[in-house]
């Protein structure tokens, strides 16, 4: 299986440090284990462990959608990746029981990108605390939710980039 930093296009916008935590540690994975009360998945790990949280490249930046969202027709916005730490400024997953709370968000979330109005989590509703969440996308301004992926690894699999949905906009001829 190929590792992240393997991927091409490369995952990470690496011009930025922009929301990027200290180097991953063994001790602050299972410290945010304990705090998230899951098990994180591997995958998502390895990410992190590649380079913790920060600005996605451009190739990177969108994910396909079977339906609407209040963002889009046909996909939803993924600029960035929360890592683990507690880096001034910086939103970690370890802000997630917060965040869920105060955006009125499920409690069994791992939120991994957003900015307050939508969010991209990992949802243990539908797996116990140590099995593989899906992705899902959370609409907290219209209260409306959609899954995105099974698991973590296929969730990165499908990202694009976001100017392949405005290229085939323009592309397409006027009914």
């Amino acid at each position: 299986m190929a590792r992240f930093e393997d991927l091409q296009p490369p995952f990470w916008d690496t011009s930025s440090d922009y929301g990027v935590q200290p180097p991953l540690t063994d001790r602050a994975v299972e410290e945010a284990e304990r705090l998230l009360n899951v098990t994180l998945p591997d995958s998502l790990l390895d990410l992190l462990r590649d380079q913790n949280g920060g600005q996605v490249s451009d190739s990177r930046n969108a994910f396909p959608t079977s339906q609407p969202t209040s963002w889009s027709a046909d996909h939803v916005p993924f600029d960035s990746v929360m890592g683990i730490g507690h880096r001034e400024r910086t939103l970690s997953m370890l802000d997630s029981p917060y965040l869920v709370e105060e955006w009125g968000l499920p409690a069994a979330m791992v939120l991994v990108s957003g900015d307050g109005h939508y969010w991209i989590g990992l949802d243990y509703r539908t797996c116990d605390r140590n099995g593989e969440p899906s992705v899902a996308w959370f609409d907290a301004d219209d209260n409306s939710e959609l899954t995105l992926a099974p698991d973590f690894r296929s969730f990165i699999k499908g990202l694009t980039s976001a100017g392949e949905f405005e290229s085939e906009r323009s592309n397409r001829s006027p009914d």
